[in-house]
């Protein structure tokens, strides 16, 4: 499973729906009651979110220009991959998401699960492809759309929705760094203080492992999916996962981010592991037999990381470390510290 999905490649949209959606729309909601990147919302229904309405109205800058929020949404739709995170650790229910790791039910993850407290949201979209019609008919007061690629028509339609704020102008799609995310998305709600604190805490997360683990430091590192027999995926220094890794104080080699070029990682086969033979080098994977199947490739057992016993093997699920890794949000960043640093402290495998 290659799971961050690549900046050249999108999956199709429900193009078809774009105009019955706005026609939808207007008759369901009233255009007037919906907000775009001049205009805000309806005021809210009341919420059970910690009291932020002070801080509206408010603007938030992206991609597509700027989004005025006029009171506290009570009804947040995230359709970026991550966007859900930082909401619930700000204490914010979104009443709509995207599923991009198929996970049924929704809302298990170790650092996510009790957030949610069986309050499943409605599904309204897998990866790159939304529902308009779904989305509409839970009646937003606010999407966001953070760790996302939508394009100009896709904003222009969830905008008809509800105020929409799309990704950063900053960054390129699906690379928003978590702390901008989090910063946003309290920003969005009226909770920007909130947000800071929670940085500030996942900053000292990352202090006290660097402090604690000083032979990290300068240590180089390559982070791999060994997603089919003799192919392999090279997260570029960009990636989240990589990210991850230089926070704790590890470097991904320069080498590797200019093979990556402008993507997320470079793929590449067995003929150019050599690439990965770096002081501690970490596969992540979803296959059982992914372990065994990198073992057993001849050019791999010639690296010295091989040989020296200094790759280890993490999943994506049972236990999650590879996903936490992936997402590298205000809420899993916690879960991969305590489970993954242990592990990089001696060699072996997580699972």
């Amino acid at each position: 499973m290659f799971t961050t999905p690549p900046r050249a490649a999108r999956v199709p949209t429900v193009s078809c729906l774009l105009q019955c959606v706005v026609v939808f729309v207007a008759i369901a909601l009233g255009l007037a009651a919906c907000g775009s990147d001049k205009t805000g919302a309806a005021s809210p229904r009341p919420s059970s979110v910690h009291s932020g309405q002070s801080a509206f109205p408010v603007t938030v800058a992206h991609k597509y220009g700027s989004t005025r929020i006029t009171a506290q949404p009570t009804r947040v739709v995230a359709v970026g991959l991550t966007d859900s995170e930082p909401l619930l650790a700000l204490g914010v229910k979104p009443v709509g998401v995207v599923d991009w790791f198929g996970e049924r039910p929704y809302g298990n993850w170790p650092w996510s699960g009790k957030l949610w407290a069986g309050t499943a949201p409605e599904i309204v979209g897998e990866r790159g492809e939304l529902n308009f019609e779904k989305i509409a008919a839970i009646r937003p007061d606010l999407i966001l759309a953070l760790y996302s690629d939508i394009t100009q028509e896709q904003y222009d339609t969830l905008s008809k929705i509800a105020p929409t704020v799309a990704q950063s102008k900053e960054h390129d799609d699906f690379a928003t760094p978590w702390k901008e995310m989090t910063r946003t998305a309290g920003q969005a709600v009226g909770l920007e203080s909130r947000a800071n604190d929670l940085i500030a805490a996942i900053d000292k997360k990352f202090a006290d492992v660097r402090q604690a683990n000083p032979d990290f430091a300068g240590k180089t590192t390559a982070i791999v999916d060994p997603y089919e027999p003799g192919q392999y995926a090279v997260f570029s220094p960009n990636d989240p996962r990589s990210v991850f890794m230089s926070e704790i104080g590890f470097k991904v080699p320069d080498q590797i981010g200019q093979l990556a070029g402008p993507e997320f990682a470079a793929e590449i086969s067995s003929e150019r592991l050599d690439i990965v033979d770096v002081d501690r080098l970490l596969f992540v994977t979803d296959a059982s037999d992914a372990e065994a199947r990198v073992k057993a490739d001849p050019v791999y057992n010639r690296l010295k990381v091989a040989r020296e016993g200094r790759a280890l093997f993490v999943p994506y699920a049972d236990p999650p470390v590879g996903t936490a890794l992936t997402f590298n949000s205000v809420l899993s960043i916690p879960y991969a510290i305590d489970q993954l640093v242990p592990l990089l402290k001696t060699p072996g495998s997580a699972g």
